[in-house]
């Protein structure tokens, strides 16, 4: 084995054990309260608050901020024309009276 490689595994070796002590320190809050004095406060935030709370696998996404774009189809708005268009409920008045009383 050459030297790269050893420290490879010494490397990797380091961060699994590394890992697995914080994941030890999520599962029991006593123990993690005897390395960090403030670990019960609510503002307390380490590497195994984040696995406790599952935070530790993703950041969190940043803000969608879109420039907004100029409409370039309203850019120049023709003029309107008056048009007269006849109302279709105009042929039903005839339905405007009730039908003569038959007394």
């Amino acid at each position: 084995m050459s030297r790269r490689e050893k420290l490879q595994v010494f490397v990797a070796s380091g961060l699994f054990s590394a890992f697995f002590f914080a994941l030890a320190l999520a599962a029991s809050p006593q123990l993690h309260a005897r390395f960090h004095a403030d670990a019960g406060s609510p503002d307390h935030e380490c590497a195994v608050t984040l696995i406790a709370t599952g935070k530790y696998e993703q950041a969190d996404a940043p803000p969608v901020v879109v420039a907004p774009q100029p409409a370039l189809v309203f850019e120049k708005i023709p003029a309107l024309a008056p048009v007269w268009v006849p109302a279709p409920f105009f042929g039903a008045r005839i339905f405007e009276h009730a039908p003569p009383a038959l007394s």
